[in-house]
C-alpha cells in the first residue's frame, strides 16, 4: 500500500473503517498507518541534515524534548532476553492489621501464662502450636506448612514496626508502603526495582487487584487479576497487536512505554497458556489469594522472570468475633492463608522455591488484652512470616517478653524490630542488593540484620 492511499485510510476518511473486522481494529490500525506516514516524511525532511529549516518544517519548534521524541524510537527495557533475576520476593500485605500474637503465639511459660490472662477467650495455649522454636509457635490453623517448617523453609520475627506508626489504617498502610514517613512519593519496591535494574516484562507484578503503594512509580509494574485477564479486546489479535506496536513506534510517552509493556505480556502470556497441563499438577484452595498465587506460580514456573510480585488479603482487622483455634474469623483466615501459601510452594517446586522468599505482613498488630467484643483493638508490633529459600529457620529478632515493663505500660507489644531492618535484610539476600543499592530504597536508615536471612 503506497503512502497515497495511507494518507486517505485515516480516521477522518470514510475509507479507514475497512481496514478491519470491527471499528476498533479499524480505528487502531488506521491511526497507526497514519503514524507510519509521519515518520516517514520526518525521515525524509531529515535527510538532508539538521538545519533551522527542516526543524521547523519538521513541525519540532516547540522543543528539544519534543526533538528527542520524534527521532527517537521509544524501547523500554523489559523483554524475554534480558538479565536474569536472582529469584522472586513475593510480599502479601495482611491488610487490616492482623493479629501477630495470634499468627506468631509466645509459648515460652512466662508469656503465654500472661496471654491467656489477657486473652481469656481469644488466646492460643502454648501446647496447641506448632513449634517453630523454643520460644514461639504458630497458630494451630497453619497445620498446612508443617512439611515446610520441617524443611527449614518458614522464619517468622515478632514485635515489627517503627515509631513512624500510627494506629491508623491509612497512615500506617502508606508509611510501610512508601518505606517512609517523608515526602517521598515512590514505594519501597518500586525503588527496590530502580536498584536491581532492567528485568524482563514480569519482573514486577501486581497479582489479584489493583498496583499497591509500594509498586508505585516508575518500575512499570503489571496490574492483573490473573493471567485470563491479560487479553485485548478485538477481533482480529495478531494484525491489531502489530497495529499497536507500530502505533507507539517513535512516541516517547508513558502510554507508549505502557503500551509496549502490555504487548510483550499478551505474548508471553499466550505462550504460558498454551503451555500448561490440561490436569494441573496441584489443587488449590478456593478463594481469591489462593487463585493470585495460582496465577503467578504460572509465570515462575514459566521462567518469566518475576523478581518483585504483591498481592493483598483483606479480612485482617478483628474487632469482634475473632475466635480461636477451634473457630472464629481468625482461625479462618490464617488457615486460608497456610492452605493457599502450601499449595503455591508444593506447585512451583523446589528449585524454584530455593530462589524464592515470600513475606506476609502487616500495617500494625493488635493489642494485648481483648475486648468486650470478643476482638483485639488495633496495637503497635506485628508479626513477619518469611517462607522459602535462602533463609534461616526459626524466630528471629528482638523478644523482650509479654511482662517487660514496655508492654505494661502500654497495653501493646512495641516495635522492637524495625520493618526497615526486615525487609533490607530480605531484600539484600534474595536480589543480590548491595548495602549501597538498598540505602537508597529506605533513604536515611541504616539496616541491621536481625538474622533471618541466611
Amino acid at each position: 500500500m503506497d503512502n497515497e492511499i495511507l494518507r486517505s485510510l485515516h480516521p477522518d476518511c470514510p475509507d479507514w473503517e475497512r481496514l478491519g473486522p470491527t471499528k476498533r481494529d479499524s480505528a487502531i490500525r488506521a491511526a497507526a498507518m497514519a503514524q507510519r506516514v509521519a515518520a516517514e516524511d520526518r525521515d525524509e525532511q531529515w535527510s538532508g541534515g539538521f538545519n533551522r529549516r527542516t526543524f521547523l518544517k519538521g513541525g519540532l519548534g516547540v522543543g528539544v524534548a519534543a526533538l528527542g521524541a520524534q527521532l527517537v524510537t521509544s524501547r523500554v527495557s523489559y523483554a524475554s532476553a534480558a538479565t536474569p533475576s536472582n529469584g522472586a520476593l513475593v510480599v502479601v500485605f495482611l491488610r487490616g492489621g492482623m493479629d501477630g500474637l495470634s499468627l506468631l503465639v509466645p509459648s515460652k511459660a512466662e508469656d503465654n501464662t500472661e496471654l491467656m490472662r489477657l486473652r481469656h477467650n481469644v488466646g492460643i495455649n502454648a501446647s496447641k502450636t506448632i513449634a517453630l522454636d523454643a520460644n514461639f509457635g504458630l497458630h494451630p490453623a497453619m497445620a498446612p506448612l508443617r512439611s515446610l517448617i520441617t524443611a527449614g523453609k518458614v522464619a517468622a520475627v515478632p514485635a515489627v514496626s517503627t515509631p513512624d506508626l500510627s494506629r491508623s489504617h491509612f497512615q500506617a498502610q502508606d508509611c510501610l508502603e512508601r518505606g517512609s514517613q517523608n515526602s517521598l512519593t515512590s514505594g519501597w519496591l518500586d525503588r527496590v526495582l530502580e536498584a536491581s535494574g532492567a528485568g524482563t516484562t514480569f519482573r514486577s507484578v501486581a497479582v489479584g487487584g489493583m498496583t499497591p503503594r509500594s509498586l508505585m512509580g516508575t518500575s512499570g509494574s503489571i496490574a492483573m487479576h490473573d493471567l485470563d485477564s491479560i487479553s485485548l479486546n478485538v477481533e482480529d489479535v495478531d494484525a491489531t497487536t502489530d497495529a499497536l506496536a507500530r502505533l507507539y513506534t517513535g512516541v516517547d510517552h508513558p502510554i507508549a512505554k505502557q503500551t509496549t509493556l502490555a504487548l510483550g505480556a499478551l505474548a508471553q502470556v499466550a505462550d504460558i497458556k498454551s503451555s500448561q497441563p490440561g490436569t494441573p499438577a496441584v489443587t488449590y484452595p478456593e478463594g481469591n489469594f489462593a487463585d493470585a498465587l495460582k496465577s503467578l506460580a504460572m509465570l515462575i514456573k514459566a521462567d518469566a522472570g518475576v523478581r518483585v510480585a504483591c498481592i493483598d488479603v483483606g479480612g485482617w482487622d478483628t474487632h469482634t468475633g475473632m475466635g480461636n483455634i477451634d473457630s472464629g474469623d481468625i482461625q479462618r483466615h490464617l488457615g486460608d492463608l497456610a492452605a493457599a501459601l502450601a499449595a503455591f510452594a508444593k506447585d512451583i517446586g523446589t528449585p524454584a522455591l530455593d530462589k524464592t522468599t515470600i513475606v506476609t505482613m502487616s500495617e500494625f498488630g493488635r493489642r494485648v488484652e481483648e475486648n468486650a467484643s470478643g476482638g483485639t483493638d488495633h496495637g503497635h508490633g506485628g508479626a513477619v512470616l518469611v517462607i522459602g529459600g535462602g533463609l534461616n529457620p526459626g524466630v528471629h529478632g528482638t523478644w523482650k517478653g509479654l511482662k517487660h515493663a514496655d508492654v505494661a505500660a502500654m497495653g501493646d507489644v512495641p516495635g522492637w524490630n524495625d520493618y526497615r531492618n526486615v525487609l533490607s535484610e530480605v531484600v539484600k539476600t534474595r536480589l543480590d542488593l548491595t548495602d549501597g543499592a538498598i540505602s537508597g530504597v529506605f533513604p536515611g536508615w541504616k539496616a541491621e540484620p536481625v538474622g533471618v536471612m541466611a
